[in-house]
């Protein structure tokens, strides 16, 4: 009888000591259902993201990375998840790879060229293709990693691919509250220029939406690997 207790018991503990499995999951799926629709009917007028005069280039862009972008975020949910990792190893690896080649390497490459492109002037610009780099290369890092079977490596750099996968949702709270903190300064500091003040509060947006996510990622991984170094 202890034999069946104990896994039971086991699963409670994996699940209480990482309760952010579930809303993970809830916040991935409520972001994608909310994203996706629009740029599946193909027309720039629903884009949820401005679409620059005549983006002819644009569009087709950002529809791409947000269809690669889409698989990525679901599939990096299944990928941090423990308890699947242990069970289903198989499934892990498959997910892994739809991860890595369906999603993330074609939405950071796309990313870097809808930046380009977007008219939000050059500090969103120059933080969205930093982001899309970062995020290409911490990925193939953990891809290699995982390759030459240096798992300790692959988990470091997967989860720093993670944050970054995330951020585009990061990325959406940050703007309300930049936009309320500098509404006050339109018509002093902005001197009522809305597009320059829409330019600011994108370019703050972009950079703490990842920026921060990403040092508080890299704090977390340095004090799991502390106590380990120090034994």
């Amino acid at each position: 009888m202890s034999t069946v207790v104990r896994p039971a018991g086991r699963s409670l503990v994996r699940w209480w000591r990482r309760p952010w499995v579930g809303p993970l999951a809830v916040v991935a799926v409520l972001f994608v259902a909310y994203s996706l629709p629009p740029y599946l009917t193909l027309d720039p007028a629903l884009s949820r993201v401005q679409v620059p005069a005549g983006g002819a280039v644009h569009y087709p862009l950002l529809i791409g990375h947000v269809l690669f972008g889409t698989v990525a975020i679901l599939s990096c949910c299944l990928q941090v998840w423990p308890a699947f990792r242990a069970r289903y190893p198989r499934a892990h690896r498959r997910i892994g790879r739809a991860y890595v080649f369906a999603g993330v390497l074609p939405a950071s490459v796309l990313a870097v060229a809808v930046a380009v492109f977007a008219p939000f002037g050059m500090v969103a610009v120059a933080s969205n293709v930093l982001l899309g780099a970062l995020w290409f290369g911490c990925t193939v890092a953990g891809w290699r990693a995982a390759r030459q079977r240096r798992f300790a490596d692959h988990r470091r750099w997967m989860v720093r691919s993670f944050v970054l996968t995330i951020s585009t949702v990061t990325n959406r709270l940050w703007t309300p509250v930049w936009a309320s903190v500098l509404a006050p300064q339109l018509p002093t500091t902005f001197g009522g220029d809305e597009a320059f003040f829409a330019a600011t509060v994108a370019g703050l947006t972009t950079w703490t939406g990842w920026v921060l996510p990403l040092l508080l990622c890299q704090w977390w991984l340095d004090r799991r690997r502390t106590p380990a170094a120090a034994r």
